[in-house]
């Protein structure tokens, strides 16, 4: 990765403080980052370490108090509610806990939604959805409603749903809360493949090492800094 490679993502002196009562609560305390198109990040840390208010912020669901953050180019702390949701809409793709598929559609129409709201064709939109399902394996269930999927195929219709708007990033909030290790094993094995077949850039954010140690970069956030940023890519090759 050469010093010319321009990160896709730059958090600058990130803070952000809640006022709980009398007192205030220092959510993110000076947060520094760089992500860089194609990386797979975890972001690592116990529960009230800051790591979903960090990726709130990154993702522009919530304002920062101080500090700058630059997607894409684009500084997400100065736009208003409508720029971010059409930020969002075109370069963002979310994976989040619970799966939240329509139990009314089946796989590909689950996985074109996002395009509806974007407003392409009908026949396009299947066509790309169809397209996205056989790259995380569901060839075979395209036609199946959630209820008839298992909880791991479910999620990788999340996935396939996140990668059909062809996002610059990827957000994941704990992708694999729901399910079992052996299953979650699986989805970040399909997370590292698509980062590295698609050039995707994804953040993740876990509260387990063992789900972290899937990404090429961990980010270990404690009471809202990061302590530690540990470099994962020889380990990943070595066991590949």
């Amino acid at each position: 990765m050469g010093t010319e490679a321009k990160p896709v993502i730059q958090v600058k002196n990130l803070y952000k403080v809640y006022r709980v009562g009398d007192s205030h609560v220092r959510a993110l305390d000076g947060v520094n980052l760089e992500i860089y198109k194609g990386e797979f990040c975890s972001i690592v840390g116990t529960s009230g370490s800051g790591k979903s208010t960090l990726l709130n912020m990154l993702a522009g669901l919530e304002k920062p108090t101080k500090g700058e953050i630059i997607i894409a180019g684009e500084h997400m702390e100065n736009k208003t509610e409508n720029q971010l949701v059409k930020f969002r809409r075109e370069h963002i793709g979310f994976i989040f806990q619970s799966f939240n598929l329509m139990g009314t559609m089946n796989a590909v129409e689950n996985v074109a939604l996002p395009l509806t709201f974007q407003g392409v064709d009908k026949d396009i939109r299947l066509k790309r959805a169809s397209r996205v399902l056989d790259l995380v394996g569901l060839k075979e269930h395209k036609k199946h409603k959630p209820t008839q999927m298992s909880g791991g195929q479910q999620q990788r219709v999340g996935v396939a749903r996140a990668l059909v708007v062809n996002p610059e990033i990827i957000f994941a909030d704990e992708p694999t809360g729901n399910l079992d290790s052996n299953t979650s094993k699986e989805v970040m094995e399909l997370m590292q493949k698509v980062v590295r077949e698609q050039k995707q850039t994804l953040v993740m954010v876990t509260h387990d090492n063992y789900l972290a140690s899937f990404a090429d970069r961990i980010f270990h956030i404690i009471d809202g800094k990061i302590v530690k940023i540990e470099d994962n890519r020889q380990k990943i090759q070595e066991n590949a």
